[in-house]
């Protein structure tokens, strides 16, 4: 599905044009310090004149209040790209209103819903802010957030973008490492979309204005993967260097660093889904940045349901390692950005509260997510300007569907009939 739709969208008339050449100015440290203690209102005034660089912040996002959560469960187990199910319009829902009660009491305990979209706006003010200091000849920009799965939904997003009609879009994933589940999700509700207004504009040939000609003046690019990033990967350090320090000096060396990331379906992995290298990647340069200090595993978590999920799971190598007498543990959540019910929830309570504790795990830290980190949010202002100045619509890897997708849809097709 992502292919066939986006196919056609980087081969139209919207993404053929080239991006300007841009200057290159640096910036030091203490200059974007000090870009990020402004605050919001500075912000949004900036935003007065006409827009020429829109930058689309793509995640699952989290219900902010627990009233919230089913319809976020709802569209999560609806999205086949994320959670392929048997007659997925009937088990979705269904699975979604079994699922919120005891999903309610977990956003419950974490403070009543999900910081996620807290921290993507500080993040994307941050990043605008920089980007208007270093790049002023693709200034002003401004950030938009389309999530998934809450408000504010991709397609709302997408409504603001085309009020504003910026000269240039980037649509920037903020999942480090690209999935087909995740990335190719948000990039096909920005497909459909479009496909939509496509079809609208031609039963409205009469109207001289409509908002796919607007669109087709625009230039849109993807930034859709940043996994060994030195900005991202250095903020990652940063975090494991100061989480390690507060380990005993006589056990720091010892301490086992767990890199957990968000799990995949099997069915997922084995069609040639490219997150798994990916994160690994990750894992592979933070530690090289770290010189090997210590021992490291890369697991995962958050399975949902009983078909087979990528393993060693992140509790049971937790599990493992007691077991074999390891009890000084490390966990860093590698595929994560912001904190949300995955590291506040499981990774901090049932994990390191109550798991850790009755396996007899002596020492568990949780690794801070990124959250607002200046270092981060320089890095996400360097990922934008550099894709801005490549002049690159996309990566190489983008257009290249799974190998095993045929496969399986072959199958699939096989079963129907």
């Amino acid at each position: 599905m992502l292919l066939s739709q986006l196919k056609h969208r980087f081969s139209s008339e919207l993404l053929k044009s080239c991006l300007s050449n841009i200057s290159i100015r640096t910036t030091s440290t203490a200059t974007t310090n000090a870009t990020l203690t402004s605050d919001k209102q500075t912000y949004t005034e900036s935003l007065d004149s006409q827009v020429n660089t829109g930058i689309l912040l793509l995640n699952m996002g989290g219900p902010e209040t627990t009233n919230d959560v089913y319809d976020f469960l709802n569209r999560l187990f609806s999205d086949k790209d994320i959670i392929p199910l048997p007659a997925q319009k009937t088990l979705g829902p269904l699975i979604a209103r079994r699922r919120t009660p005891s999903i309610q009491e977990q956003y419950a305990k974490i403070g009543g819903g999900s910081p996620i979209k807290m921290w993507t706006e500080k993040q994307g003010e941050g990043m605008v802010k920089i980007l208007d200091q270093i790049s002023p000849s693709t200034a002003p920009h401004k950030y938009y957030v389309g999530f998934r799965y809450v408000k504010p939904l991709t397609e709302m997003a997408l409504d603001e973008i085309e009020k504003d009609s910026p000269r240039r879009i980037v649509a920037f994933t903020q999942y480090p490492q690209y999935s087909c589940s995740t990335t190719g999700s948000s990039l096909n509700a920005i497909a459909r979309y479009y496909n939509a207004k496509k079809k609208q504009s031609k039963s409205e040939k009469d109207i001289p204005n409509s908002s796919i000609e607007q669109w087709s003046d625009s230039q849109w690019s993807v930034i859709d993967r940043w996994q060994t990033h030195p900005g991202f990967i250095q903020a990652f350090v940063e975090n494991i260097k100061n989480e390690l320090n507060k380990f005993p000096a006589n056990v720091r060396k010892d301490v086992v660093i767990l890199f957990s990331a968000h799990s995949l379906p099997m069915s997922v992995v084995n069609r040639g889904d490219p997150y798994p290298a990916e994160v690994a990647a990750t894992v592979q340069s933070v530690m090289e940045s770290l010189n090997f200090c210590n021992p490291y595993r890369l697991v995962w978590q958050s399975k949902v349901g009983p078909s087979a999920w990528l393993g060693c799971a992140t509790d049971d190598a937790i599990k493992g390692l007691a077991k074999n007498n390891r009890r000084h543990i490390l966990l860093v959540p590698i595929a994560f950005t912001s904190d949300h019910i995955e590291t506040l929830h499981e990774l901090d309570i049932e994990y390191s509260q109550h798991l850790a504790t009755s396996v007899g795990v002596e020492m568990i830290r949780r690794c801070s997510s990124l959250n607002d980190s200046p270092l981060f949010i320089k890095a996400m202002a360097d990922i934008v300007h550099k894709h801005i100045q490549s002049q690159q619509r996309h990566t190489t890897q983008l257009p290249l569907r799974c190998p095993g997708f045929h496969l399986k849809s072959k199958k699939s097709s096989n079963k129907e009939r």
